[in-house]
């Protein structure tokens, strides 16, 4: 590498390592409208390039306007925060630049990832099968609905597919990604079945079971169930089990979206939250959630490694890629991507380094602080818990003294109180709606949360209540995402 490049490395890794100190103003985030950015910032892409000098100049900017997600009281989505071990396997990845379709171009990476979908497979607990490392959950959701088209009917890769005639199965707090699964694989939105759920937000089985007698007695055939360990707003986990029965009762693939929640697996207290899914035909799982793994990090695991070969088969007229001799090394052959990043070796260096007693540990954590945060709201007269946590999703909001429990303008008053706590910068977390209520949802699954992160976020909510009004129509609008 020649002597100017090498110093512009340098001087980005110095940069990085100093935007991961703490900002001295405590703020994560800071509040600009999407307008206001743009004037503020210079995003011309010249004709005549500016050189290295402006590269860094761009690079403290936008490390200046980053959210820092690194930082306790990021709590908004299904990750957060940072490892040293992803950190660095995302640096030596990019360093080496390879791809993942071929053993030939990627001989350890190759292994790298076999190795580790055979280590998230044993603890799903499935005898057999293979899998693929994807570009998130939704990508794990296509391919377990895709796999289950191939299952069902095997030449419909060739042939096509008339999806009015069949149909899938969700609860009603599944992912959207399920939807957008349902669109791409031509069976439409239309016909994806939304499952009633129990007062926990878990998939009823004796509601599935009638819904696909219903569906059948209306000529429409049962392509999948989607089942979910890990909701996204309130964290709940489908009964496996008795879904696997109703499934293998009526033969239909079984698919479980455990993109946020597979971590539970590596804790002795908290694995049995998906018991029965040695019984599932597919299985998503993000280690970029719960696992703190930089974005993305997502694995899909299959039970029958031939379905997965036969869905993937474009690859087999890539004559210049894939050669009959490295068939069973040659990991494009089992995915829907060509050029494929590698996403393994963060994670394999991860687990090299905290080992399953390590994940053990964090999930364990993470319970103990969502159980701290719920205890504290519970203890506070104006707080309301919203549904009992399952997992680290902790959905509570503020109802003053004297104001009906619901309405409008409770909804309004904590709507706004969202708004005010990221513009005060110091607090992320989401608004969802739970139970026909407009809810706060802290995540945690960020390893620089702690108990007194919770503490304080507590108490930042309850002042900043105080100051806003209940009755009268909020003048402040949602910021754009």
């Amino acid at each position: 590498m020649e002597g100017e490049s090498k110093r512009f490395l340098e001087s980005v890794l110095a940069e990085v390592l100093a935007h991961l100190e703490p900002p001295k103003d405590g703020r994560i985030r800071h509040d600009l409208a999407p307008s206001s950015l743009r004037k503020t910032t210079d995003l011309e892409l010249p004709i005549i390039g500016a050189g290295l000098d402006q590269v860094l100049e761009d690079i403290r900017t936008y490390l200046n306007g980053a959210v820092r997600t690194d930082q306790p009281g990021f709590m908004n989505p299904l990750w957060g925060g940072l490892t040293p071990e992803g950190l660095a396997g995302e640096l030596v990845a990019a360093a080496t630049n390879t791809s993942m379709y071929t053993y030939e171009i990627a001989p350890l990476a190759s292994l790298i990832e076999t190795a580790v979908l055979d280590r998230m497979r044993q603890h799903l607990r499935m005898p057999s099968g293979a899998g693929t490392l994807t570009t998130g959950g939704s990508a794990g959701n296509l391919m377990g609905v895709l796999c289950a088209r191939q299952a069902a009917l095997p030449a419909s890769g060739h042939d096509g597919f008339d999806g009015r005639s069949w149909c899938m199965f969700v609860s009603k707090e599944a992912h959207y990604s399920v939807a957008m699964a349902a669109n791409v694989v031509g069976l439409g939105r239309a016909n994806l079945v939304k499952v009633d759920t129990d007062g926990q937000g878990r998939m009823d089985p004796a509601a599935l079971d009638r819904a696909i007698q219903r569906e059948t007695e209306l000529g429409r055939r049962a392509l999948c169930v989607v089942a979910t360990s890990g909701t996204t707003v309130r964290g709940s986990f489908d009964p496996i089990q008795p879904i696997a029965d109703v499934c293998e009762h009526h033969g239909v693939w079984l698919h479980v979206d455990a993109a946020w929640g597979g971590a539970c697996l590596f804790s002795s207290t908290h694995r049995h939250l998906m018991d029965g899914v040695e019984r599932a035909d597919s299985v998503c799982w993000d280690a970029h959630k719960m696992m703190g793994l930089p974005l993305v990090c997502s694995a899909f695991i299959v039970q029958r490694v031939e379905v997965l070969r036969a869905a993937c088969a474009h690859g087999n007229e890539a004559h210049y890629l894939f050669h009959d001799d490295a068939e069973d090394q040659d990991l494009g052959r089992l995915s829907l991507q060509c050029g494929r990043r590698n996403d393994a070796l963060k994670l394999f260096l991860a687990w090299r380094s905290r080992g399953d007693a390590g994940w053990g540990a964090l999930v364990d954590r993470y319970m103990e602080l969502a159980a701290h945060l719920s205890e504290r709201v519970r203890s506070e007269p104006t707080l309301e818990l919203v549904g009992e946590p399952t997992w680290t999703n902790v959905c509570f909001r503020h109802v003053p003294e004297g104001v009906p429990h619901l309405g409008e303008s409770i909804d309004r008053h904590n709507a706004d109180l969202r708004v005010a706590l990221l513009e005060e910068g110091r607090f992320m977390v989401s608004r969802a709606d739970l139970d026909e209520r407009v809810v706060l949802r802290s995540v945690i699954a960020n390893p620089a949360v702690e108990s007194s992160t919770l503490d304080d976020l507590v108490d930042a909510v309850l002042r900043l209540a105080r100051t806003l009004p209940v009755h009268a129509k909020s003048q402040v609008e949602e910021p754009r995402a």
